[in-house]
């Protein structure tokens, strides 16, 4: 169960055919899951310290490792510098052809002298955000990411500050960020689940730049770099996405692949050497794809829940997801799955149709396999003066008795 030092509110939710499920309507906690798989597939044998396979269509996981253990991020923290200039290029601040500054800061901490990662972009040059993008997302270069945050938000802390904000925005709960780079700050973490996440989101709302993580090299004054990204050579389906090192990170890699119509996300990050990071990853997203099968769980629109509501003219309030879901099933798999509704409960009137309000989990013993969000199928209007009266002594009367419980269960 899902613990919390909250109230508990119970919530209906239909039987599925494939499934048992079991919902109760919590205050919104973390639940940990375990490195556990199905006894009939074996998962592969990996080094990397941190890990997480995940289906692209709606977030549910086939395999994890410390997931939400924040780690530092080292390059991969690109991820989120990227989300930043596509969102801006979606809103139209910034355009393509626009020129931006490598100023001698960029230059000297991420350009030729810095000895890291870099596009050798020349000081003091002006170059179109296009090539910027490529220096990142291709060369890996730390000028160009300098120059991103500089341009757009005046200089590196500010652009850190904006990036941890939207990652938040996004649900990226574990996310805090120092730099635009991934150079190693004892401040600057995020987790491979959150990466996951993140990657699925760049995919899923910004198509027209993601082309750029297949780009296969770019070469710029002159100088020729090879995309460092290994799964794009190993004939698998794959189309991007970042590596990253440091030496306190050691390598990671986030990678995307599909096959057969299904995309799969991997991360993986503390792996011992580059070699094993690329076979790290290939190991999960070719397990993934020899051994799981989608099953449908809720059909879009389906009604999966009802949520207690506190004031309104309505005591619950219908709750469905926003497209349908499925989950990944081993091949011959057997067990049931817990399925809980989760949310702050009960939930407060007025609600309107269409509020995130809840989230769908579902376990496979210990292992977290989807967590999806829920929304209100109905507006709930605020209830008459009686109502709220009543609702309130009731939930007063709750309570209490909860108080009162918890102590005869401390005693």
């Amino acid at each position: 169960m899902l613990h919390s030092g909250r109230k508990e509110c119970p919530a209906s939710l239909r039987i599925f055919a494939l499934f048992s499920l079991i919902a109760l309507a919590l205050a919104p906690g973390h639940a940990s899951a375990q490195t556990q798989q199905s006894a009939t597939v074996a998962a592969p044998n990996i080094s990397a310290r941190h890990a997480v396979l995940m289906d692209y269509e709606n977030g549910s996981y086939l395999y994890e490792r410390a997931a939400d253990t924040p780690f530092p991020p080292a390059s991969l923290t690109k991820l989120m510098t990227m989300e930043l200039v596509f969102q801006a290029l979606h809103e139209k601040k910034l355009t393509l052809d626009q020129e931006l500054l490598i100023s001698p800061n960029a230059w000297r901490r991420g350009g030729a002298p810095s000895g890291g990662s870099t596009m050798f972009a020349s000081v003091n040059s002006r170059v179109k955000v296009e090539d910027l993008i490529q220096g990142v997302i291709v060369d890996s270069g730390n000028d160009a990411a300098i120059a991103f945050a500089e341009g757009m938000d005046g200089n590196e802390t500010s652009f850190a500050q904006h990036m941890t904000k939207r990652a938040h925005e996004l649900g990226l709960e574990t996310a805090n960020f120092m730099n635009s780079t991934g150079l190693y700050d004892p401040n600057h973490n995020i987790s491979v689940r959150d990466l996951a996440k993140l990657a699925a989101h760049i995919i899923r709302t910004y198509p027209e730049f993601y082309k750029y993580y297949s780009q296969a090299e770019f070469t710029w004054n002159k100088i020729r770099q090879k995309n460092r990204n290994p799964l794009l050579d190993m004939n698998i389906g794959a189309d991007g996405m970042k590596t990253g090192y440091t030496k306190e990170s050691g390598y990671g890699l986030v990678g995307s692949a599909v096959q057969n119509g299904t995309r799969l996300i991997v991360v993986v990050n503390g792996s011992p050497s580059l070699k094993e990071r690329g076979e790290d990853a290939k190991k999960l997203l070719e397990w993934g794809f020899k051994n799981f099968d989608p099953q449908p769980l809720v059909k879009e629109g389906e009604v999966v829940a009802q949520a207690q509501v506190f004031g309104g003219d309505s005591r619950h309030v219908p709750l469905v997801t926003e497209k349908a879901l499925r989950i990944f099933t081993a091949h011959g798999a057997t067990g049931r799955l817990l399925i809980r509704v989760v949310y702050t409960g009960p939930l407060k009137a007025p609600i309107e149709k269409g509020a995130q309000v809840a989230r769908l989990k579902v376990w496979r013993a210990q292992r977290l396999v989807l967590d999806a969000p829920l929304f209100a199928a109905a507006d709930v209007k605020e209830g008459g003066i009686v109502r709220r009266a009543m609702d309130g002594a009731y939930e007063l009367t709750v309570d209490l008795l909860r108080s009162a419980l918890s102590k005869l269960k401390r005693s």
